[in-house]
């Protein structure tokens, strides 16, 4: 889908250095000081438009969240929502993942979602997919000790293939649910994407793993089929 293009979204970024990162690096491993607090910090690696961040964020006011979005006309959209309600345990990075090591310090990161990361189905583009190993890897390095990703799609192929890979890797699979919003899972925030496609009648996929425990598969399993 194309991304109508902001001009001005640039220069709002720029005048609300209160809630966007704007030179990550400078911050690196010691991003606690720019939250003025020792709380976790998860971070969402493609967070879009935001929506699901920033509740995240009002329901746990106790945790830290960083929203990393590479487009700047789509990331100004989460930016409105964070000025418009004053929420102060959100901040934004106008970054590309492909760098995360560079913005966060060796397991400073909590927890890490991937929520509708772009499928990329031609066998060509799957080192674009980020849930690859070449990301698992990033991931890893920036995630504490036990570090969770929990990951939503609607796209089955995706989450199929991220599951062979996240085993792969040697993460410990936790929560595995094939139909999400048809499973008695609690808490769940939606974003832009999940509400549009569940409307559709695409059911949601979801799978949450760890880190530090390898060559182990345990998971619970919800399947609705």
């Amino acid at each position: 889908m194309r991304v109508r293009n902001k001009p001005w979204a640039k220069e709002l970024l720029e005048e609300n250095p209160k809630f966007v990162i704007l030179k990550p690096e400078e911050h690196k491993g010691r991003l606690h000081e720019f939250f003025g607090n020792n709380n976790p910090i998860h971070i969402e690696v493609g967070t879009g438009k935001g929506r699901f961040i920033t509740e995240m964020a009002k329901a746990n006011p106790n945790i830290n969240y960083i929203g990393i979005e590479l487009s700047t006309s789509v990331i100004v959209t989460a930016l409105e929502k964070i000025i418009e309600d004053q929420i102060p345990n959100v901040k934004l990075m106008n970054v590309n993942a492909e760098k995360l090591t560079d913005y966060f310090a060796d397991g400073e990161i909590s927890r890490l979602y991937l929520n509708f990361s772009d499928p990329w189905p031609k066998t060509r583009h799957e080192k674009r997919r980020l849930t690859y190993k070449r990301f698992l890897a990033i991931y890893e390095q920036i995630l504490k000790p036990n570090g969770e990703i929990h990951f939503k799609t609607d796209n089955r192929g995706l989450f199929e293939y991220s599951l062979v890979s996240f085993s792969n890797y040697g993460l410990l699979l936790t929560f595995v649910s094939l139909d999400l919003h048809k499973s008695d899972y609690e808490g769940n925030i939606m974003t832009e994407y999940e509400e549009k496609f569940s409307k559709r009648g695409f059911p949601i996929y979801r799978s949450e793993v760890m880190f530090g425990s390898q060559n182990k598969s345990y998971a619970k399993t919800e399947d609705t089929e």
